[in-house]
């Protein structure tokens, strides 16, 4: 899936601007400000908050490390299963 442009934030980084947007609502800023001054959209916000909400920075940065190795792993037995699938194929000479 291709970006459309923006940037990406590290999870420390979005962990500080939750923490910010929270002492931000506290003093009585609405969501709309608090996304105007994060530079950031309300659906941001709000999946921000759902997935790195209550998390310390380093929580969230090993989370971050964990999808992607969950993801490698996946790639990994994905083409181990292909390459099974061709082996089944050639024993039985249908190629």
């Amino acid at each position: 899936m291709a970006r459309k442009g923006g940037k990406r934030h590290s999870p420390e980084q979005i962990v500080r601007k939750l923490r910010d947007a929270e002492a931000m609502q506290n003093a009585g800023k609405t969501i709309g400000e608090v996304c105007q001054v994060l530079g950031v959209s309300e659906q941001t916000f709000h999946r921000w908050r759902q997935q790195y909400g209550g998390m310390k920075a380093d929580e969230a940065r090993r989370l971050k490390e964990l999808e992607q190795e969950n993801a490698k792993l996946k790639r990994l037995l994905a083409e181990a299963e292909l390459d099974k699938a061709m082996l089944k194929e050639l024993s039985k000479g249908n190629f």
